[in-house]
């Protein structure tokens, strides 16, 4: 319908702006629609036309655009309250003057519906009726389809440039009491640049995104560069509160197709996006879009209904029992609580759901770390301990749910920042977090060498993940040796009988990774990763001689796992200027002796009368 016919069907309720903020009152509750579908046009209007207008409550989710009613000069005209604190409102919060609402938001339309968040006027953007009269919310749904279904008076910025966005996203005129048409740009966002850390907080996500899976990523600039890392990936879904230019690269690579979605199966499902002018354009009358009202996106029952659902938020700070701080700096508001713990619960419980915080490992220019002993006095928790599943950092992964304290405080500080990592580890045993003997290395000195991680094939087919072993891995190898049979310990450890406590089991998990080097041969069970072999060398520096042994698990002998570790971790050594090898073995073990023999080096060896001794030149 063109622009003058729709204006003249309806015109007796089109009131330029001026004359619709004759409808507000003193003391009226204000609400302003969200995000980038800010109808800036009223906004400026109300605090030019506010002569009559004292004590009225401003009320918005998250506003893009400007703030003008925070201004100094309309003071006694407007307070503010927003359940989402972007950077317009960030200082006024901070100095007092404007109020933060902490409050999940899949809970706030009901706040509406009930009557304990009164609206008395709803000011929100829409496009043009279409020939039924209806106006879509473009993109913005959220929590404004419920604000002006709720509120007594209706003004909408009727704008040509909003895009018609499809699902549970229309307006029908009559329930519009004000139309003032004024078209403007529709606010946009700038899309990141590249950033290596957030790239490798990407890559790290990516490993844990399965084929088929939904999506929901919240705000901020990880989301972006996360896109780079799953366009290879297959039938992905989107069940998401908010996306941005990132979905236009997977959409259009073809990852994501919605095709194994459990419900709304082939849509992309959101309550509002915020980015380009070109994302606006992507979405306009695309039907592969639909926009549904936070209630409804936001639901833990209706986001635990999608298999594998992949929540990914971010947090601002995390402590070492796992609880996590998204919405201040201390005392500071710096954010909100938005859909964080909704998609977080909700994804907990999906079939084969996954629920991730991520965060860089520091902030300030690397000054302070983002994981902490004890959360900065003033800041609040957000995501409980018992919440929390995932959290990345660029430095890797860590599964928390269901794992002691001293486990948690272990994971999170092997994905810290390397120079906070000491401390991180003293402060942990100070609080009694973890044993007093925990080895402490010189963190800032040690690498975790990525280089030697690789995937392999068994002589069955089975691929196996090696890699270098972690401090964290103490539980599962102690686990597998635990589990080895009579005869394997005895053929490694020459006993029939051994234990593998803390104080030893340590030492073979927290190494240099430069002096000794151990691999592990890891295959993925449920949240995390089972050891099932290990090979070891511990150099002896002063002729660069090194004793190599290993070990696998009884179930997965014979398989070809010995001779690729030993072929590996020889290569590696041979790399690094380790001149030889030795090892001692037991005369019935003789598939041990059959791989050092077939190992292609010239290997010496010397029996005397128990054990077999070898020695085998590397260079």
């Amino acid at each position: 319908m063109q622009n003058e016919q729709w204006q003249s069907k309806y015109s007796g309720k089109i009131k330029t702006a001026a004359a619709a903020m004759k409808l507000i009152r003193p003391g009226d509750s204000i609400f302003i629609g969200t995000g980038c579908a800010q109808p800036q046009h009223l906004v400026n209007t109300l605090v030019e036309h506010s002569s009559h207008i004292y004590d009225a409550h401003i009320l918005h989710l998250l506003t893009m655009g400007a703030a003008p009613y925070l201004d100094e000069r309309f003071r006694d005209k407007f307070k503010m309250s927003t359940f989402f604190v972007a950077e317009n409102v960030r200082d006024a919060i901070a100095s007092g003057v404007a109020d933060y609402a902490p409050i999940f938001l899949s809970e706030i339309p009901e706040e509406f519906e009930t009557g304990r968040i009164p609206i008395d006027v709803a000011l929100i953007s829409v496009t043009p009726p279409d020939i039924n009269g209806l106006c879509s919310l473009g993109v913005s749904v959220d929590i404004v389809k419920s604000a002006a279904a709720n509120a007594k008076y209706v003004i909408a910025q009727v704008n040509a440039n909003m895009p018609w966005t499809h699902g549970n996203s229309f307006l029908h005129i009559n329930n519009i009491d004000v139309l003032v048409p004024y078209d403007e740009p529709i606010i946009e966002i700038p899309i990141p640049g590249p950033d290596e850390i957030l790239q490798r907080i990407g890559e790290n996500i990516a490993g844990l995104v399965e084929d088929g899976s939904t999506i929901e990523c919240g705000i901020g600039n990880i989301p972006q560069v996360l896109a780079d890392y799953l366009v290879d990936k297959r039938d992905l879904g989107i069940h998401t509160e908010m996306f941005s230019d990132w979905i236009i690269k997977l959409v259009d690579s073809g990852a994501v197709t919605c095709s194994k979605k459990t419900i709304n199966n082939g849509k992309i499902v959101a309550s509002f996006c915020m980015g380009s002018k070109r994302l606006y354009e992507y979405i306009h009358h695309n039907p592969f879009f639909e926009f549904y009202p936070t209630e409804y996106v936001n639901d833990p029952y209706i986001i635990a209904q999608h298999e594998k659902l992949v929540a990914i938020n971010v947090g601002l700070e995390i402590d070492l029992t796992g609880q996590v701080c998204a919405d201040s700096l201390g005392y500071k508001f710096y954010s909100g609580i938005g859909g964080q713990v909704d998609f977080i619960r909700g994804a907990a419980r999906s079939r084969e759901g996954k629920a991730i915080i991520a965060m860089p490992s520091t902030a300030r220019h690397g000054e302070v770390s983002r994981i902490v002993a004890c959360l900065t006095e003033g800041a609040g928790v957000v995501t409980t301990r018992g919440d929390v599943h995932y959290v990345v950092t660029e430095f890797g992964v860590a599964y928390l749910h269901g794992k002691s304290i001293r486990q948690r405080a272990l994971d999170l500080i092997n994905i810290a920042h390397p120079k906070f990592r000491r401390q991180l580890l003293q402060a942990a045993k100070a609080h009694k977090y973890v044993y007093e003997d925990q080895i402490e290395l010189p963190w800032e000195q040690v690498r975790y060498p990525e280089e030697l991680e690789r995937y392999d094939t068994l002589r069955d087919g089975t691929e196996i993940f090696f890699r270098p072993v972690k401090p964290t891995d103490e539980e599962e190898l102690s686990d597998m040796l635990y589990s080895l049979s009579a005869e394997s310990v005895h053929t490694r450890y020459f006993t029939h009988t051994m234990t593998f406590p803390h104080r030893d089991v340590q030492r073979l998990t927290t190494i240099d990774y430069e002096r000794d080097l151990a691999i592990v041969g890891v295959v993925p069970k449920p949240a995390g990763e089972q050891v099932v072999a290990i090979a070891q060398y511990f150099l002896d520096e002063k002729v660069q001689t090194a004793e190599v042994a290993f070990v696998v698990q009884d179930e997965w002998q014979q398989k070809g796992m010995g001779t690729f570790l030993l072929d590996y971790i020889t290569e590696v050594a041979r790399q690094r200027g380790v001149k030889r090898f030795c090892a001692k073995v037991l005369p019935g073990n003789k598939p041990m002796l059959a791989i050092f023999q077939n190992s292609g080096y010239n290997v010496k060896t010397d029996f005397d009368g128990e054990v077999y001794s070898i020695v085998y030149d590397l260079q």
